[in-house]
């Protein structure tokens, strides 16, 4: 329940078209009202990036994505993925850097926020090329098996007094974050005009300030 989470992972390499490397938080799915925090990695044909994909879900609803690329090629060394959960936000961290703070704006009467439910980590490597790469056009090719991703040093700080129960941007991180999602955000849920074509979700009006 809230805690810090830190792992070197390094990609598969060459073809990876339709697997999907992750690391992630969830509580028990079999509720159908379960809380998850994401780290995917999309993988694509040679020479093409990785997609970075960031989700939240709350109480089973999730459909908040942000997607980046890297600003390095992730299947060459060894980067530390992180995940900062406590009562006031979720930050996705990659060595130290930020790319997405999602915030709980409880105060401002918006319910979601993973916050009641305790959570187990995860990390995965699967295959899902109905969607994976390039919205499922390219398939994987089962010929460059086997598919390997990396994981070491696994960390986790969930201490009563760690530095997680009150992380937050400071000034550096925040321009560092401003930096990546001015040059390598692909996709930010709020701003997809097409799928919420009512209504966006009512903490995209607060995040834009962020």
């Amino acid at each position: 329940m809230f805690g810090r989470i830190d792992m070197q992972m390094k990609f598969v390499a060459g073809n990876s078209a339709g697997t999907v490397t992750t690391l992630y938080l969830s509580s028990d799915q079999s509720t159908g009202r379960h809380d998850e925090i994401d780290f995917e990695f999309l993988g694509n044909v040679t020479g093409q990036p990785y997609t970075l994909h960031t989700n939240v879900f709350s109480q089973g609803q999730g459909s908040r994505e942000q997607q980046f690329h890297l600003w390095f090629d992730p299947t060459a060394n060894f980067h530390t993925y992180s995940i900062v959960w406590n009562p006031q936000l979720i930050m996705f961290l990659v060595d130290e850097t930020p790319l997405r703070v999602f915030r709980n704006y409880e105060n401002k009467g918006i319910s979601f926020f993973p916050k009641h439910q305790p959570q187990r980590i995860y990390a995965s490597l699967w295959e899902a090329d109905d969607w994976a790469t390039q919205g499922g056009a390219v398939k994987t090719d089962w010929s460059k098996a086997p598919f390997t991703a990396y994981y070491r040093n696994f960390n986790i700080d969930n201490s009563p007094n760690g530095k997680w129960r009150t992380h937050d941007l400071d000034a550096n991180s925040r321009k560092r974050m401003k930096w990546v999602q001015k040059n390598y955000m692909i996709y930010d849920y709020c701003s997809d005009w097409k799928r919420f074509s009512q209504a966006f979700p009512p903490e995209c009006k607060h995040s834009k300030a962020e």
